[in-house]
């Protein structure tokens, strides 16, 4: 890859910051790590983008939309030639995401996934996972269902401040 080339990728991951994700608008497909690779090549001429995801996890039903998002702001910068190519596997794991992108789901509310050394199953939650308050810090929660406001997620209740909160779940 040329320096050409190897600034137009830079350009484009920083373009790809402006998409966001429709189930949690403060973060970027860049903070959620599902973004794999980008790739430049040149066809008749023609420049192509290649964007290659990995949702979090094969059904998500937001990979439609991020995928439309992906396409149109790529267009506005006037990158006409996109293909966006769906990996599976290695599968997205939590520990792609990006600690700005923990934060701005902190901030926003929302408990963000424990680290991995921490039980951390899809299948069953450990009932003594410790799962940190976003709203009062504390770590004297409860869960309250497997699943809160997307899959992705698990409803949890404050025992100290009585809020509930989402917890973006550990994969």
């Amino acid at each position: 890859m040329n320096t050409t080339e190897n600034i137009s990728v830079q350009k484009i991951w920083s373009i790809l910051e402006e998409v966001c994700d429709p189930e949690v608008p403060v973060l970027s497909v860049i903070d959620l790590g599902i973004i794999r690779d980008v790739k430049i090549t040149r066809k008749d001429g023609e420049e192509e983008v290649e964007v290659v995801v990995t949702p979090t996890y094969s059904g998500c039903p937001a990979m439609d939309v991020i995928r439309m998002n992906i396409r149109m702001v790529l267009l506005q910068h006037d990158y006409k030639n996109v293909q966006i190519t769906t990996v599976l596997s290695p599968a997205w794991t939590t520990d792609w995401m990006t600690e700005s992108g923990k934060q701005k789901l902190k901030a926003y509310g929302i408990a963000p996934p424990n680290p991995k050394q921490q039980v951390c199953n899809t299948q069953l939650f450990a009932e003594d996972e410790a799962v940190q308050c976003p709203h009062c810090n504390s770590y004297n929660t409860r869960r309250i269902s497997e699943f809160g406001s997307t899959a992705c997620k698990a409803l949890f209740q404050c025992n100290d401040c009585q809020e509930p909160f989402d917890y973006f779940k550990c994969y």
